[in-house]
This record gives structure tokens, sequence and C-alpha cells, in this order.
């Protein structure tokens, strides 16, 4: 067998010794925007937690004969190029700085071969199509996406396949980095978190081996379940006759996670933070993932949870938290059914967001009246804190800490005892805490583009608007689903891809003002049915307006002219808050963006839980 070595890399380590071949026989690079935006926002979450560093996988190489340091990429070049570029794109953004010239040695540098002739190579090397010479006009240019685009256009290479994925995947990976880092703090505080915190485990071994080994992986599957440290202490508290009745029990804990991908030491962290007081010499309530088996050694935390006097009626307790927790990150209620407040909260936070899984398996055993009305206040208080983009370490503490209150609530038996106790902790917790965030989110939305958050949570923003303004169009009180606004396509109303008169028009009425800026902006953005965008197209404002009279929904009608239906009624209250353009410029742009952040104090915010 030949020999197989492993090492832990951070980014900075494994492109300051590594120089990575990808041969033209591995897939080319396929990565989408989902998956590319997945990563970076993985990254940017991990940031500021708790957790030291963030393991980004496993690559698969094998050494290449004479050439010191260089290995062919067997598997994961996809999670490879894309940090490569998000190299070449901080790069960029570190121009003249000392980060800047740092970087640049992880992208490209020169080394003596075995003959003793100095050469220089890029970092990674795709040699399948024209990759390799698309990545190397990226670090060439050393600019962004635009002059990259241009410089490949002019030099007659193909823009397709690979080529147009790679650089897609260079201009999805700079927006998000300019738009979340706008300063040089924010933007020193990333590159030092990606350089030393974001590692992988590389395998290296020959060429059929690795290839082996690949093809096992792919097949079965490799590692341990995260869980199974539990597990065996579990294990040690029955009988041997008893292990088959407790194998087959824990099979209920990991398969559901296993089957939706949920990871396991996440919700063993949620699950002990939700259901125990946590004590620890930090005092600061967390659990760690390093530290959920320590946790369950230490003898205060065994009689805690009793799962020495009965292992398996504490499985069966993990069991229902698994069953919950599933159904939580399906949008389904305390109850297992569809849920509308569930389904809306799923919305706002998507897969980059779980730490309010705690206060909901802390109060999953609320009346489902009282469940639904929590979850509705829940995403409030979550809609200040995502669109503020404040660090999740922030709530991690407090969430852990609320939980035994929720948890203790969730337990009253005098129904009208149990609603008022509620009620004075979501203003003490929500209510309060909202109020002191309200100028950072105020000042937050006022900068809101399209790229300042991830696109599903701007739908989910436009898409709240719109319904809050026809139900208060039609009278209507019971908030309904969020699906049919989904469906809608985000317009820009300053088109997205103007034709040249229309942009020399706007340059000629705004010489100071950046288009491209403007048509990003929030209040350029609005919801509208795709045949109707079809038509509206990439034309001018006075155009487009009659088109944006026929949607359905009255946030983008109300663009064209407002409805006027006698006095004091519900179209005449709402009109109070809309406006009609005429036209459309910056200043048109500017206010209806205010128009948009007025109706979001409306929508979110704190109400009395009604007995």
């Amino acid at each position: 067998m030949a020999r197989i070595e492993n090492h832990k890399f951070t980014i900075d380590e494994a492109f300051r010794e590594c120089f990575y071949v990808v041969p033209d026989y591995q897939r080319e690079y396929v990565w989408t925007d989902k998956q590319i935006t997945q990563l970076l926002e993985d990254i940017d979450e991990q940031m500021d937690s708790s957790s030291s560093e963030y393991f980004i996988g496993t690559i698969l190489v094998s050494p290449r004969d004479g050439e010191k340091g260089h290995y062919d990429v067997i598997d994961g070049q996809q999670r490879l190029t894309t940090t490569f570029l998000i190299l070449c794109a901080l790069r960029v953004l570190f121009n003249g700085m000392p980060q800047g010239q740092i970087i640049n040695g992880l992208t490209a540098t020169s080394y003596t071969d075995s003959q003793g002739d100095i050469k220089t190579n890029l970092k990674l090397e795709p040699r399948y199509e024209n990759a390799g010479e698309v990545v190397e006009k990226i670090v060439q240019a050393n600019g962004d996406p635009q002059v990259v685009r241009a410089n490949i256009q002019s030099s007659g290479i193909q823009i397709y396949g690979s080529v147009e994925n790679i650089l897609n995947a260079y201009d999805v990976i700079y927006r998000f980095l300019i738009n979340n880092y706008d300063n040089e703090a924010k933007l020193k505080k990333y590159w030092g978190h990606l350089a030393n915190n974001v590692v992988f485990i590389q395998i290296s071994t020959d060429v059929s081996s690795a290839l082996k080994i690949f093809e096992t992986i792919n097949e079965r599957g490799v590692g341990l379940n995260p869980m199974d440290l539990l597990k065996n202490l579990l294990f040690t508290q029955v009988s041997p006759e008893r292990f088959s009745q407790l194998k087959d029990e824990w099979k209920k804990i990991t398969s559901p996670l296993e089957k939706n991908k949920e990871k396991p030491l996440r919700f063993l962290r949620y699950f002990l933070m939700a259901n125990y007081d946590i004590k620890n010499d930090r005092n600061d309530a967390i659990v760690r993932e390093d530290e959920i088996y320590d946790w369950f050694s230490k003898k205060e935390n065994a009689a805690l949870t009793s799962y020495q006097e009965n292992p398996f009626e504490f499985v069966r307790q993990i069991i229902r938290n698994v069953n919950r927790y599933i159904d939580f990150s399906n949008g389904l209620g305390n109850d297992g059914k569809p849920n509308l407040a569930m389904d809306s909260l799923k919305k706002l936070t998507g897969g980059a967001f779980s730490l309010h899984y705690v206060l909901l398996l802390a109060a999953a055993n609320l009346p489902k009246t009282l469940f639904d009305q929590f979850v509705s206040q829940l995403e409030s208080f979550l809609f200040f804190y995502i669109f503020t983009k404040t660090p999740t370490k922030d709530l991690e503490r407090s969430f852990s800490l609320w939980a035994d209150e929720v948890r203790d609530i969730a337990y009253i038996e005098n129904q009208e005892e149990q609603r008022e106790k509620l009620n004075a902790f979501i203003n003490e917790r929500f209510a309060q805490n909202m109020i002191k965030k309200s100028p950072e989110l105020k000042d937050a939305l006022k900068r809101l583009t399209l790229h300042s958050m991830q696109q599903y949570r701007t739908r989910y923003f436009l898409a709240s608007l719109a319904q809050h303004v026809d139900m208060a169009f039609s009278g209507q009180k019971s908030r309904g689903s969020l699906d049919p606004y989904f469906k809608l396509e985000i317009e820009h109303i300053l088109p997205n891809n103007p034709e040249n008169d229309l942009r020399s028009s706007w340059q000629e009425k705004h010489p100071e003002l950046i288009y491209d800026d403007y048509k990003n902006r929030l209040g350029n953005l609005t919801l509208l049915e795709k045949p109707i965008n079809i038509v509206a197209s990439n034309d001018f404002y006075v155009n487009k307006a009659s088109e944006y009279a026929k949607s359905a929904n009255y946030l983008t009608r109300s663009l064209s002219t407002l409805a006027v239906v006698g006095q004091n009624t519900s179209i005449s209250r709402i009109n109070e808050k809309l406006s009609s353009f005429d036209k459309w410029d910056a200043e048109d742009i500017e206010n209806r963006q205010s128009i948009l952040i007025s109706l979001a104090q409306d929508i979110w915010k704190i109400t009395e839980i009604a007995a």
C-alpha cells in the first residue's frame, strides 16, 4: 500500500507551501452562485462564532514527480478554485497595502525546479479547456470583475462553459466582499479569519491510491459520526442484552439528522442549551462543539440529564427534540403540521442562521396558539439582528439564558399566567433590544442594496412589504403565506441592463452619481409578475409605468398611480404611506427607499399576545 500522508492546512499555509494543478481529466469548474455564496456565508458566519476554526472539508491530492510542493488535485478542486478566487479578489481590495503583498505571494510565486532553473507559477493551475489562461488573466489583471472580463475578451478567449463559471465566481466573490466588508477594518478582520481559521485536511498519496480513496469516499462516505462518543457513553449505562435495543433507538436520532443533512454536533449544542441550565467556567452559558462530551462526562451534568439512571428515557428525550428540530427546519409548527409563522421565519433565516432553534426547542411545549405567536415575535426580533448583520456571538449567550426562561414558561399550567409571563418575556427580551437597535436598523436599511444581503433575504424583505401593503389595501388582518410573493421576480425599476441611450440620459442628469449603484438600491427594487416584467423590459420609466399598473400587488401598482376610493378607507390610509411617480431619477429612488423603510417599521414590531 502506498504511503498516505495527511496534514491540516490553514488557507495561508496551503497556498504558501503548495502548488495545485487540476489535471485535464478532472471535472471542470461547475460551482454556481448558490454554492459559492453558501461557502462565503459559512465563512462569514463562522467568523463571529465561538469556534476558533472553520473546517471546509478534505482535499485529496497526489504529488507530482520531480516538482517539489506541486500536487495534482484529485478531489476538492471546486473548493480550492473558489478559495483561490477569494484570494485574487482580496488582493485587489488590499491594493497598496501590506496585506495585498502577502496575498500576492499566495496566488503566484517563484521557485527553483530540479534543474536549478527559476520558474514562476500560479498557486492554482487548472489545465482543462481555457481555464488556466483565464485564471492567469485574473491574476495578471489584478482588477475588478469588469476589468478582468474586458481583458479576457480582448485576448480572444471564448467565454463559455467553465470559463464563464470562473468569471462568474470571481464576480460573485468580489461583490460579496465589497458589500459586506466596506471598510479597511472589516476587510482586515475577514482576511485574518480566512488566513488563519479556515482550514482543510489535505490527504496526499500516489495517483492510483488517491483515485481509489476518492472512489471509496464517494461510494461509502468517510469519517465517524460526531455523536459516537455520546452513544458509547450511553452504551456503558446499559446491560449487553439491551445493546440491540439502544442501537435501534439511537438510529431514530441519527437517521433523521442524516436524511435532512443537519449537523449532529450543532443539534446537540442547541439541544443542551435549550433543555438545561448550562454552567461553565466562562459563565457564558454556552456549550461549544468540542466541549459536548466533556459536558456530559461531568458528574453534575450526568445528574442533571439523568442519562445514567435512565439512559433510554434520555435517548427518547433527544429523539423528541430531533423530530422537533427537523420539523422547525422544514417550516412546521410544534404540532408537526405546516405553519405560516414558522414558514415565514424560515424564509428570513434560510440556512445561514440557525441559533434561533435554541429558543424554538425551549418553547416547543407551549400551547400551539402561544407558540405561533411567540414565533411571530421572534421573527420580528431576528429581523433587527439579521438585517443589521449583528454577529452571532452577540446572541448565543443571550439565547441560552433566555431558553431557561422560555422553558419554565412552557411548563406553567395556568394559561392566563403563562400568557402574561410570555408577554413579559417578549417585552423585556425582544422589544427592549429592538428599541436599542432601531437606529442601527434604520441606518442599515438606508444603505440596503440588492447585494447587501443574501438574495433570498432581499426577496423576503420585498415580499413582506408587498404582502403588508396588500393586506392594508384590502383591510385584511390575518397574515397569509409569503409564497405567492416569492414567485414574483425582483424588478429593477431603473433597468439592470439599460440600453445605451438610457444610461447616457442618466449620466447627463446625474454626472456625479454612478448608475450601477442606484440600480441596485432598495428603493429601485420591486416585485413583478414575469409576463409583465418581460414586457416592461429595460425601457425608460415613463414607458414601464403603464406595465406596473397591471401588477396584482399594490406596492408595485402604486408606482404608476394611487387608487382613489373614498375617505378614511383602508385604501386611503395605506395611500398616505405610499407615493406614485411621474418620473424616475436618483431623488425618486431615495424617496422610495424612505417609504419602504417606513413600511418596514410597521411590519417588524412587537405586538402583545392577546388572550
